[in-house]
């Protein structure tokens, strides 16, 4: 995604962060060039083998939900792809670059992949600004003065502009997930990861965190979720996973999945959520 579709996105969150879902669907195109590719990746936990050799795709532009229940993987799939978690065995691509080869510069590629977590993993010692420049100077090298800059337009534009100084003990749940949002924007990545950014927060706040993420699909950044969030799901995702006992039991348009599910396990998980 360039500097202009990140400005495009963002252009929006402002207003749309404190508002209700839209009525209707994000539109946002989709290419047919293929970001991430994941080839038979396996990850044990010493005799516990998590994933079973997961395939998938993810193109350019696409927003892919994974869903599933505690324990099926897809957490650790997601983790997989910036090797937080080193694979077993498989392979995963980015941008055609083997990041599972042994001549990787990892760092380099995580620079490029935004990752959103739980946990909002921000320094308590620092400001909201503080934490956005960070990064950008440790690992992008950026000047104080451009971090600066950077940190206070990205805040801005998830709605935290009036919060630039505020350190994450006076923010909300909320505005601390949208500042490590802001923190991820920060870096001009090329695909966002969400970890289930809204589990951890109350009812009330996450529809603050979500109209985030529908602004940054809508302006078509590429984006792996894992989430509960079926509402999301059905309404921003262009491909739905379904995972259970390490594998990939179903996949599809958020209708194939969602009104039309196939497996038995598919059926039953939605059953007990809807």
């Amino acid at each position: 995604m360039t500097d202009q579709s990140i400005e495009s996105a963002g252009d929006a969150i402002a207003d749309a962060a404190l508002q209700d879902a839209p009525a209707t669907p994000p539109v946002h195109e989709v290419s047919d060039e293929v970001v991430v590719r994941i080839e038979d990746l396996h990850k044990a936990f010493g005799d516990n083998e998590v994933l079973r050799g997961v395939d998938l795709n993810v193109c350019r532009g696409e927003v892919v939900v994974i869903l599933g229940p505690s324990g099926s993987g897809k957490s650790t799939l997601l983790r997989c792809v910036n090797l937080l978690e080193k694979p077993t065995s498989g392979h995963i691509f980015f941008e055609d670059t083997e990041i599972t080869g042994k001549k990787t510069d990892i760092n380099k590629v995580r620079a490029q992949l935004g990752m959103v977590f739980q946990n909002f993993n921000l320094f308590p010692h620092l400001s909201a600004k503080g934490n956005v420049m960070l990064a950008q100077q440790k690992v992008l090298h950026r000047n104080k003065a451009e971090a600066e800059r950077i940190a206070i337009e990205q805040l801005g534009k998830v709605g935290l502009g009036d919060r630039v100084d505020y350190r994450p003990a006076e923010l909300s749940g909320g505005q601390q997930q949208r500042v490590a949002i802001a923190r991820a924007l920060a870096m001009n990545p090329h695909v966002m990861l969400f970890d289930e950014a809204t589990s951890a927060l109350d009812p009330e706040l996450v529809r603050d965190v979500l109209a985030v993420m529908r602004e940054l699909a809508r302006g078509g950044m590429t984006m792996i979720v894992v989430t509960h969030e079926m509402g999301f799901a059905r309404e921003v995702a262009d491909h739905v996973i379904f995972m259970d006992d390490g594998h990939i039991v179903e996949q599809g348009s958020p209708k194939e999945v969602f009104d039309h599910p196939k497996s038995d396990r598919t059926k039953d998980f939605l059953g007990h959520i809807s």
